[in-house]
């Protein structure tokens, strides 16, 4: 006699109903958008294009080496983001990425105190939504000392009414490698973030999975996307659940070319430019640019006075195929450095795709 499967049938196609109907409930709710703001340039997109914002987080805050925190909010920004609905969360910063500074706070019990009350009266005194720690230049060894420090101020500002969450710089291992940039890049950048304990203790994590390629390095893509999915997917392999992360996106590109100042002489430099001043220096060079399939960017190369420069673009294209990456992994949204700097094609293409949440 054979079992009826009829019931069991049922279950399984019941199951599978289950999973697309809330895979399409994610796609219909889309991701949750944070954009930083950093100068007048930066204000003035937002203003533009808040409508199509999350979270809007400018880079106007620092903490000192007491736990002193300084800085003030465009009146213009905030009217904006209570009329238009857009989440203030602004980000509170080392100043310089200075790590002597940022080390007392971790480690000097005044100071912390003093930081933890800060932290506490920012939020209350600008009524905000949340704020986002972007301490970076954190060597290796003070790993746990930030982390203890984050669960402490989870509380504190929670308390306050606000949602707390981070930007973190991405790898690709714990291994911190053997060579000298490797080494300094871990020991100082990469390696003080534990990204399961902060993601289990925070609010989220902004993945700054930018800046694969510096000023400090050889030309290269701002964020390849072959690197950008390897470090998501380290973080994902340390335990961080998808909705904590949110994706960093690069909305600046890169440019290489041959400097010269008394001070450090002859080298090659790179700056972070806006896509637009990339599409100046391409017709000033009569240059084109190449989509790189393997990289999801575009390049160029050209020659000035005999010498090769060097132009890494992040185009509307390469920006959707990064969103593409955070919407297919369940991630809850994507982080964009910086907000001004991005391919103007970009707001169209956000428009016609999944709407990001609100």
């Amino acid at each position: 006699m054979q079992d009826s499967p009829g019931p069991a049938r049922w279950n399984a196609t019941g199951f599978l109903v289950g999973l697309c109907f809330l895979a399409a409930r994610v796609e219909a709710q889309g991701l949750e958008s944070l954009w930083y703001v950093r100068g007048e340039a930066s204000l003035q997109a937002f203003l533009a294009h808040a409508d199509q914002i999350s979270i809007v987080s400018p880079q106007v805050f620092v903490m000192d080496s007491t736990g002193v925190i300084r800085g003030e909010l465009d009146p213009r920004l905030v009217a904006t983001a209570h009329e238009k609905a857009v989440k203030l969360v602004p980000l509170v910063m080392n100043p310089g990425f200075d790590l002597a500074s940022l080390h007392r706070v971790l480690n000097d019990p005044t100071a912390r105190a003093q930081a933890l009350a800060s932290l506490a009266a920012l939020c209350r005194s600008q009524h905000l939504d949340g704020i986002q720690f972007d301490f970076e230049n954190i060597h290796v060894s003070d790993r746990d000392a930030f982390t203890a420090f984050t669960r402490t101020a989870v509380d504190s500002v929670h308390r306050a009414g606000c949602t707390l969450s981070a930007a973190v710089v991405p790898r690709l291992s714990d291994d911190s490698g053997s060579a000298s940039y490797d080494r300094w890049i871990y020991d100082y950048w990469r390696g003080a973030y534990d990204y399961k304990a902060l993601a289990d203790t925070l609010d989220f994590l902004s993945y700054m999975t930018y800046a694969q390629h510096t000023g400090g390095t050889s030309p290269g893509p701002v964020s390849g996307y072959r690197w950008l999915v390897a470090c998501l997917d380290f973080a994902l392999s340390q335990g961080v659940l998808p909705q904590k992360l949110s994706l960093g996106i690069a909305g600046y590109s890169d440019w290489w070319f041959p400097s010269y100042d008394e001070k450090g002489g002859a080298r090659l430099r790179g700056n972070d430019i806006p896509y637009t001043r990339g599409l100046e220096l391409l017709a000033r060079a009569g240059a084109t640019a190449h989509w790189d399939e393997v990289q999801q960017a575009s390049v160029a190369t050209w020659e000035d006075h005999g010498v090769f420069q060097h132009l890494w673009l992040e185009d509307a294209t390469a920006f959707m195929a990064k969103r593409e990456v955070a919407l297919h992994r369940g991630l809850r949204g994507y982080s964009v450095w910086v907000l001004g700097h991005e391919d103007p094609a970009v707001w169209a293409a956000l428009r016609d795709a999944a709407p990001d949440h609100r």
